[in-house]
């Protein structure tokens, strides 16, 4: 397992920070990216099997970012990587 690496979102531009933060989610919402640790689930678990055969490995996730660029309902995007073949597969939930 990778470790729990949180990530913080810094718009950069004018045009990021017009589509940065949430006026009525929740306060956690925009602030659940990070690499490793464990899945964040939204709901039930979701794990991909890899089309190798071998088990994937969640690398991270990236959760929505603002009201104007929601992702569904303050979704989150789940990223897992398989360590033999390198093959990636994502998985989408929201609330």
């Amino acid at each position: 397992m990778i470790p729990e690496i949180l990530l913080q979102a810094i718009p950069q531009t004018d045009e990021a920070k017009a589509v940065f933060g949430f006026e009525w989610a929740s306060p956690e919402v925009g602030t659940r990216h990070k690499l490793g640790g464990t899945p964040d689930w939204l709901q039930q678990p979701e794990i991909p099997a890899c089309s190798c055969g071998d088990v994937m490995s969640f690398y991270g996730q990236l959760d929505s970012i603002g009201d104007r660029v929601c992702l569904a309902d303050c979704g989150i995007i789940y990223v897992f990587i398989c360590f033999w073949c390198f093959g990636t597969k994502s998985v989408f939930q929201s609330a």
